[in-house]
C-alpha cells in the first residue's frame, strides 16, 4: 500500500512554506507511488488566530521589528517548557486549532514532517500522551536554531549547521537524532542550468555586473531606497528587481524614472528565482533562511540588507563568519560597499567561492529519503487492516 506522509508548515513569512514546498516536491520525486499531503496548518483555524499568528508577523516585519527581536530573544533565554508563559501559549494554540488536531487523526499517516514549530509541539503534545503514534521530523529553516524548535518526543531533527544541531541538544534533543542537512530548497535548485544560458533566457547582457535585488517572497522592507541607492552607482549595471507578490510596489516601481546609464527589470512574483541567481553576481537582500540558503546554492555573492532582529541578524552573522557575504548597516553606504565588491573582481569572486562551500542544493531530497525511510519502517510494524487486506 502507498504510504500516507504528512508536510506541515505555517504560513509565518514565506520561507517556512517554501521549505515544505521544497519538501513535498523531492517526496513526490523520489516516492511517486506515496500519498503526500502538504498543508498549511494555519487554514485550519478561525480567522483571529490566522491573522494574529501569521499576518501580525508580517506587520512587526515592516513597523516594529525590533518588537519582534525582543520576543525571538524572551522565548529563547526562557530557561524551561513548563513556564506559565508556554502553557498559556500551548493552551490558545489547541483552543484555536481543533480542526487542524482533527484533520490529524483523520488518516493512518506513517511520518510527519514539519517545516515549522507549531505544528511540531502540538504534535510533541499528542505523542506525550500515546495519541498520536507516527513519527515526525523537524525541519529547522534559519542558520541557527531556537528553543521553540526543540519540541520532544521528535523522531528526527534536520538543521542547516552544527551550531544548531548543538543548540538544539542544549534544550534537550539527544545527541544524534539530528542530521545537518543545510535548509531545504527547491529541487530545481540542484539542476540549474549554465550560468550563460541563464542569461541568454532572460535577456541579460554580459557586458557589465548584474545586480540580483529581492524582497521576499511578499514583497516586504525598504525595497525602493535600496533601489534608489543602487541607481547611485557609477558603473553601469543590469539592476533586477524582484518584488514577489507585492503587485502595488512593482506598479510603483515600474513608474519610477531611473538612471540611463543602468538597465532595470522590475519583475513580480517569479518561479524562475533559481535562474536569475545563477546570472546574477551580486544578490542584495534580506537575510531570510531560505533565499539565502537558495543564493549559496547558486554560488552567488550576497550583500545583506536590513536584517530582521532575531533569526535574520543570525543569519546574517552566519554569513560574515564564512565570508560569503558583505553586510550593509545603513542605505547611504550601500551604493559605496557594493560598487566597491562589483569593481573588485578578485574579492568578488571570493565571495562567490565561499558561498558555493556553503550551498546545499539538494537539502529536501536528504530530509525526504529519511522521511520516506521512517513512514516505511512504522508502516511495516502496523497491523494489517481488514481493509487493506482485501485490496
Amino acid at each position: 500500500m502507498p504510504l500516507k506522509i504528512l508536510v506541515l508548515s505555517a504560513s509565518v513569512g514565506a520561507g517556512h512554506l517554501r521549505a515544505a514546498e521544497a519538501v513535498e516536491l523531492a517526496l513526490r520525486e523520489l516516492a511517486p507511488e506515496d500519498e503526500v499531503q502538504n498543508l498549511d496548518v494555519l487554514t485550519l483555524t478561525n480567522g483571529m488566530f490566522r491573522k494574529l499568528y501569521g499576518s501580525a508577523y508580517l506587520d512587526l516585519v515592516n513597523k516594529m521589528p525590533h518588537v519582534l527581536g525582543y520576543f525571538y530573544d524572551f522565548l529563547d533565554r526562557q530557561p524551561s517548557p513548563q513556564k506559565k508563559s508556554d502553557r498559556l501559549r500551548q493552551l490558545a494554540q489547541r483552543m484555536n486549532l481543533g480542526k487542524f488536531l482533527k484533520h490529524l487523526q483523520a488518516k493512518p499517516w506513517d511520518v510527519v514532517v514539519n517545516t515549522h514549530f507549531l505544528p511540531a509541539e502540538m504534535i510533541a503534545g499528542l505523542k506525550s500522551k500515546n495519541k498520536f503514534p507516527a513519527p515526525q521530523l523537524t525541519v529547522t529553516t534559519d542558520f541557527e536554531t531556537h528553543r521553540l524548535w526543540a519540541n520532544e518526543p521528535c523522531d528526527h531533527y534536520f538543521t542547516a549547521t552544527p551550531e544548531g544541531a548543538a543548540y538544539l541538544e542544549h534544550w534537550g534533543v539527544t545527541p544524534g537524532k539530528t542530521t545537518v542537512t543545510g535548509i531545504p530548497i527547491h529541487p530545481c535548485f540542484s539542476k540549474r542550468p549554465a550560468r550563460e544560458e541563464c542569461r541568454t533566457k532572460h535577456g541579460i547582457g554580459s557586458d557589465r555586473p548584474v545586480v540580483l535585488q529581492l524582497a521576499g517572497g511578499f514583497g516586504v522592507g525598504p525595497i525602493e531606497q535600496i533601489l534608489d541607492s543602487l541607481c547611485k552607482i557609477e558603473q553601469p549595471l543590469e539592476l533586477i528587481v524582484v518584488t514577489g507578490r507585492n503587485v502595488e510596489l512593482k506598479e510603483k516601481l515600474l513608474r519610477k524614472k531611473l538612471p540611463e546609464r543602468h538597465r532595470v527589470k522590475i519583475l513580480g512574483f517569479t518561479t524562475e528565482m533559481h535562474e536569475l541567481m545563477t546570472a546574477a553576481d551580486r544578490i542584495v537582500t534580506k537575510p531570510g533562511g531560505l533565499t539565502t540558503s537558495e543564493a549559496l546554492a547558486c554560488g552567488a555573492a550576497i550583500a545583506v540588507v536590513n536584517p530582521i532582529p532575531g533569526q535574520e541578524s543570525r543569519n546574517s552573522d552566519f554569513l560574515l563568519e564564512h565570508g560569503a557575504a558583505i553586510k550593509i548597516n545603513n542605505m547611504a553606504t550601500l551604493q559605496l560597499k557594493v560598487g566597491a565588491v562589483l569593481a573588485n573582481a578578485e574579492r568578488l569572486q571570493t565571495l562567490r567561492n565561499n558561498a558555493a562551500a556553503l550551498g546545499k542544493p539538494r537539502a529536501a531530497y536528504e530530509i525526504a529519503a529519511k522521511a520516506i525511510e521512517l513512514a516505511r519502517e512504522y508502516h511495516s510494524k502496523q497491523p494489517l487492516t481488514s481493509s487493506a487486506a482485501d485490496s
